[in-house]
């Protein structure tokens, strides 16, 4: 399986490993950011939060032209996995 740092990668279409501490910074922040939300992200081979921590890279990672609907897909993805069920703690009641 590809590791978090590869997969964001592919789907910056990064080729390079220039911007590997950058990228992984990125993807530690949205991690956090999404356990901010009450969001356990703790599988980062689940599709689900793979996802979301990918496009919050791309939001965050250099100037990207579609700022807003990367905002709102973010912020829309986040949104869905606090209301999933086995996504959350709120009770601190493991599912």
């Amino acid at each position: 399986m590809e590791s978090m740092l590869e997969s964001t990668k592919l789907a910056l279409r990064i080729t390079t490993d220039a911007f590997d501490s950058e990228l992984e910074d990125l993807i530690e922040a949205g991690l956090m950011d999404l356990g901010i939300a009450g969001v356990i992200a703790d599988d980062v081979d689940d599709p689900l939060v793979k996802r979301a921590v990918i496009t919050y890279v791309k939001l965050h990672f250099g100037e990207p032209d579609a700022y807003d609907r990367l905002r709102e897909s973010y912020e829309a993805q986040k949104g869905q996995l606090q209301i999933a069920t086995g996504y959350t703690d709120w009770l601190g009641v493991d599912e």
